[in-house]
Parts: C-alpha cells; sequence; structure tokens
C-alpha cells in the first residue's frame, strides 16, 4: 500500500500539537481540510489514529505505534531529498564565524581537499548562527553556546574560560583572578529579548545593567566604566583600555560547530574532519 507523504505529515503535526486547530494553523491548512485528510490516513492503515476530546485530540494506541514509524518515515524522506540536492547542485559550501573564532586553517585545509570547491566564510553576529543556517544563508556555522538546538546537530569542538572584562582603571584592575562575589552589584549588560544569553553570560547575577542591541557597544560602555562584563577569554585584546581577568567559580563557554540536522555531502563531511582537526582551544 503506498503511503501518502503530506498526509504523513499532517498526521505528525496533529501528534505534535495534540490540537487539530493549532495543527492546522501551523501547516497554513484549514481546520476541516486537514480532518478530512487524516481521516483519509485512517482510512489507508486501517486504524483510528486519534481520540478527538473536547480539548484537542489523543493519539490512539495504533497512533502511538504509527508515530515512530512517521517519524522515522519523514527523516528518512528529508534525508533522501537533502543527499540528492547535495550530489546535484555544485560544490559550494559558506561557513559561517563568530567574532574572536578563528576558522581559517579548517577552511584552508577543506580548500586544499577540494580545489574545485567554492567555499566561502561569512562573519555572523552573535545571534545570526541559527537563523542563517535555517535561513541557508550558510551551510555551517561555527560559534558559541547558549544554542538552541532545534533543527540542528551540534558538535563540541572546544572550551574557553569566561573572563571578566573592565576598563583598566576599575578597583579590580590587576588582581590576579577574581569571582562572582568580588562583582556583586556591579551592572552587567544584558542582550534584549534573549533571555538564555543573558542569564549565562551574566551568570545569574541580579544587578541591573543597560539593554543592548549589539555586542559592538559593549566594549564602549566598560571602557567608559558603565559595566562590567563576563567574556570569552582573548575579548581584550584589540582594545588597550580594556583588560580581563580570571573569573573563579563559573564554567567555560563552548566553541561548537552546528550543521541543519541530517544534512551530509562529501564537501560537508570533510569540513567536519577539517574543524575537528584544525579548531582547538587556544593556547593558555
Amino acid at each position: 500500500m503506498d503511503v501518502d507523504l503530506r498526509l504523513v505529515r499532517y498526521f505528525a503535526a496533529v501528534a505534535e500539537h495534540r490540537h487539530f486547530g493549532r495543527a492546522a494553523l501551523a501547516l497554513h491548512i484549514t481546520q476541516p481540510s486537514l480532518s478530512r485528510q487524516i481521516r483519509s490516513l485512517e482510512q489507508q492503515v486501517g486504524a483510528r489514529l486519534f481520540d478527538r476530546t473536547p480539548q484537542g485530540a489523543r493519539l490512539t494506541e495504533a497512533g502511538q505505534v504509527f508515530l515512530t514509524h512517521a517519524t522515522a518515515l519523514l527523516k528518512a524522506a528529508a534525508v533522501a531529498v537533502a543527499d540528492t540536492r547535495a550530489a546535484a547542485s555544485p560544490a559550494r559550501l559558506t561557513v559561517g564565524y563568530l567574532h574572536g573564532i578563528i576558522v581559517t586553517p579548517a577552511v584552508a585545509q577543506l580548500r586544499r581537499r577540494h580545489p574545485e570547491a567554492e567555499v566561502r566564510t561569512q562573519h555572523l553576529a552573535w545571534n545570526e548562527p541559527r537563523t542563517a543556517l535555517l535561513e541557508r544563508r550558510v551551510d555551517a556555522a561555527v560559534c558559541r553556546l547558549p544554542l538552541v538546538a532545534d533543527g540542528l546537530d551540534v558538535t563540541v569542538l572546544y572550551a574557553e574560560p569566561r573572563v571578566l572584562l573592565i576598563p583598566v582603571s576599575h578597583r579590580l584592575a590587576g588582581k590576579e583572578s577574581v569571582t562572582l562575589d568580588d562583582i556583586a552589584g556591579e551592572p552587567l549588560p544584558r542582550m534584549a529579548a534573549d533571555p538564555a544569553w543573558n542569564d549565562f553570560w551574566r551568570a545569574g547575577s541580579m544587578a541591573t545593567g543597560p539593554v543592548l542591541t549589539s555586542l559592538e557597544d559593549k566594549a564602549e560602555l566598560i571602557a567608559s566604566g558603565e559595566v562590567v562584563a563576563i567574556v570569552p577569554a582573548g575579548s581584550a585584546s584589540y582594545r588597550p583600555d580594556l583588560t580581563e581577568i580570571p573569573l573563579h567559580g563559573v564554567e567555560p563557554t563552548h566553541v561548537v560547530l552546528a550543521t541543519r540536522t541530517g544534512e551530509r555531502g562529501r564537501l560537508l563531511n570533510d569540513l567536519r574532519k577539517a574543524v575537528r582537526a584544525n579548531l582547538t582551544a587556544p593556547p593558555g
């Protein structure tokens, strides 16, 4: 029996949302149409897949069984399409990276291995990696955690210590190391509408601080003495008016390689190998 993948996708949406109305909105179709499609699928498989309730839709026992196979079927179809497109399209790959992360050795190795390929690099803003990947502006991104991983394959490459970045005139300048207690009450910057970033890079601080839309503005605020900041080690190297101090009691950040879930292809696989071989923690 042939099963329409479109109907399987509709079934998976209802199973995810547990509600025909919400699933219809996500699929951009009408609820009556979605209900008809699910009934058609139930007729094809010969079993009721959902119990309709006033609260929504609940998977039947048969529906639970079908969901396991439906998930695998949709994933296999996506992989088949991605692999086919990768084989048919010209050899082209774009690697995104964040400020302070050097991807040159990995990209150079990939270009030597594939001289026929067009390998590009693209600088990304601090909050762009996930969007750039899902919008296909880049094929891979070397970035830092935290990162929302839904729809992405994420490989940890190395850890980066987090340090305190302050102006050279600050009262703590010159100390060998500090702890979070030393900066209790010090204002730390916040990024607009990004709770995960704020929680990690403010290390749970409750102190108020200005809201930024660009990380580039942060250095100016620090240099002027308005804030201090927790940053990856090495962030002060280009500013003689700033200094960084080792910060004890906080876990490091991690540099990762992110790609779209399930994507393969010789060029992308070789990039993964080149990144793992060449991008390691900086000395010290």
